[in-house]
C-alpha cells in the first residue's frame, strides 16, 4: 500500500552544524511568538525555511534557499538514505525515559479516499493554502510530518537501533528532547524499509496542514502533466514514520479553556447534573488524577471551585450526531456533545471557530488561567490512546478537534527534502 523512497536530504553543512542546536526550530504550528523573536535573529536558522517573514512570506523563503544552496549554508547528502530519528524523553511525575524511534524518508501523498494514508482530524483551508503557496515557491519539504504505520514484527528496528549507534546529529531541543539522527545508506536495507511498507497503511498522528499542501500540490501538477506517471518528484512527502507498537508512543491529552459562558456557576452546574454525577473536590491540582482511567470523566475548574465530572451511562445514548460508534464513544465526544452542545448551546460546526474556546496542553496552566481570571472554567480530560486512535481512522471518521497530541514533537532543521527534478531520487535510482 504506502509506497515510501529515501532521500538525498538537504543539511547545513558541516563548519555550521557543529551548533545544530542554534539551527532547528519548533514546526510552525507550535512554534511561540517568543520563540519565533529568538529565533529569527539567527539569520541561518531553519525557521527562515518553514515559518518565513514578509510580505511575500513563500517568495523570500524561495530566494533565501537558493542563496543557502549557492553560498554552501545547505548541501546534498551525495547517497540516497534512510534517516533514523530518535526522540529520548521523560513526562512530568516520571523518572522513566522514553525514547520514540521512528525514520524520515519520502511518501507518496495519498489521496484520503485511496485509503492509504488516514487522517484524523480537519483542517483550516487558510492555514493549508499558506503551506501549498510554501512548497510551490520553495520546491522543498521544510520538516517531515509525523505517520504512524503497525508492524507487530519491528522487523526495522534492529537496524534502525544498529544505526542510531553512530549519529549524525545529537542535541536537545525546546521541549527539553534529546534529539538522535543517524543515516543508513545500504542498499538491501533500505530495500527492507521499503517492503515493510508496502502492505502498511499509514495514519497521519502530526501535520495535516503541512500533507494537505502536498496533497493539493500533487493534484494542481497532475492536472498540468498530461505524461504524468506516479514517480515525479511533485508525488511525494517528507515523513517520519513510527510503529504503533512502541510502548514509547505518547498521547498527551489537551485541555479545554472556556472565556465565559452565558449562565451563573449555579446553573451551569445545575445544567450538568442533568448529564453528569458532580462530585465535588477539595484541591483542584487533583482534578488530573481523579479522573485517570476512567471513561467519561472529566475534571472542572469553576471560579476557584474544582469538581469531579463522570457521565451517567444510560445518557450516553443520547448522542444523536452521525458519528460511528468509534467515535460516540470518545471522550471528548461526551465533552463537545453534552457540555458545549447540549448544556451551553454551542452547535458542533461552531465549536470549531467558537472565540472563547482555547485549549491547553499544561494542566497547572489550565488552573493558573482560571485562578488569574483569563478564563471563566477549566475543562481536564484523559489522554487518546492508541487503540482509539487506530480504531476511528479505520472506521473513516473524524475525531473532535484537538483531540491528540503526540509527543514529542518532530523538529525542523536537521534536514530539508527537495522536490526538484533534478534534486529527487526516483523510485528506480532508490531500488539499485
Amino acid at each position: 500500500m504506502a509506497e515510501i523512497l529515501p532521500l538525498r536530504a538537504w543539511r547545513y553543512n558541516h563548519t555550521l552544524d557543529q551548533n545544530i542546536e542554534n539551527l532547528t526550530s519548533p514546526l510552525f504550528d507550535v512554534v511561540t511568538t517568543k520563540q519565533r523573536e529568538a529565533l529569527y535573529r539567527n539569520p541561518v536558522n531553519s525557521i527562515h525555511l518553514s515559518v518565513p517573514l514578509g510580505e511575500y512570506p513563500a517568495e523570500t523563503a524561495a530566494r533565501l534557499l537558493e542563496t543557502w544552496k549557492e553560498e554552501g549554508v545547505i548541501a546534498q547528502d551525495p547517497l540516497p538514505g534512510i534517516y533514523v530519528y530518535y526522540q529520548y524523553f521523560r513526562l512530568s511525575g516520571s523518572d522513566k525515559e522514553y525514547c520514540r524511534k521512528g525514520f524520515i524518508c519520502n511518501i507518496k501523498a495519498y489521496d484520503w479516499k485511496e485509503g492509504v494514508l488516514l487522517r484524523h482530524e480537519n483542517t483550516i483551508p487558510s492555514a493549508v493554502n499558506d503551506r501549498i503557496e510554501l512548497l510551490e515557491q520553495t520546491q522543498l519539504n521544510a520538516s517531515p510530518t509525523h505517520g504512524l504505520y503497525t508492524d507487530t514484527a519491528f522487523r526495522l528496528e534492529p537496524y534502525m537501533d544498529e544505526s542510531i549507534k553512530t549519529p549524525i546529529y545529537e542535541t536537545e531541543d525546546y521541549q527539553g528532547v534529546r534529539d538522535v539522527l543517524a543515516v543508513i545508506h545500504d542498499h538491501e536495507v533500505i530495500k527492507l524499509f521499503l517492503d515493510t511498507l508496502q502492505d502498511k497503511q499509514v495514519l497521519l498522528a502530526d501535520g495535516h496542514h503541512r500533507y494537505e499542501g502536498s496533497l493539493a500540490y500533487r493534484k494542481k501538477m497532475r492536472a498540468r502533466n498530461p505524461e504524468h506517471t506516479g514517480y515525479e518528484p511533485y508525488n511525494y512527502h517528507l515523513m517520519y514514520l513510527t510503529n504503533t507498537e512502541h510502548d514509547d508512543l505518547r498521547i498527551l491529552p489537551t485541555h479545554r479553556l472556556l472565556a465565559d459562558i452565558p449562565m451563573t456557576d449555579e446553573e451551569f452546574l445545575d445544567r450538568l447534573r442533568e448529564y453528569f454525577v458532580v462530585t465535588p473536590k477539595e484541591d483542584p491540582y487533583e482534578l488530573n488524577e481523579v479522573i485517570v482511567g476512567k471513561q467519561w470523566a472529566f475534571g472542572l475548574y469553576l471560579d476557584g471551585n474544582a469538581y469531579k465530572l463522570r457521565l451517567k451511562p444510560e445518557v450516553h445514548q443520547q448522542i444523536d450526531w452521525n458519528f460511528p460508534k468509534e467515535v460516540k464513544e470518545l471522550d471528548l465526544t461526551v465533552m463537545h456533545y453534552f457540555i458545549f452542545e447540549k448544556i451551553l448551546g454551542i452547535y458542533r460546526q461552531a465549536q470549531r471557530s467558537h472565540p472563547g474556546l482555547t485549549y491547553e496542553r499544561n494542566f497547572t496552566a489550565c488552573i493558573s488561567k482560571v485562578d488569574a481570571g483569563k478564563a471563566r472554567l477549566a475543562l481536564i480530560t484523559n489522554d487518546v490512546s492508541m487503540e482509539q486512535v487506530k480504531k476511528v481512522c479505520y472506521s473513516g471518521a473524524i475525531m473532535p478537534q484537538k483531540s491528540t497530541f503526540f509527543y514529542p514533537k518532530v523538529i525542523c532543521g536537521f534536514l530539508f527534502s527537495s522536490i526538484k527534478e533534478d534534486e529527487f531520487i526516483t523510485a528506480a535510482a532508490a531500488c539499485l
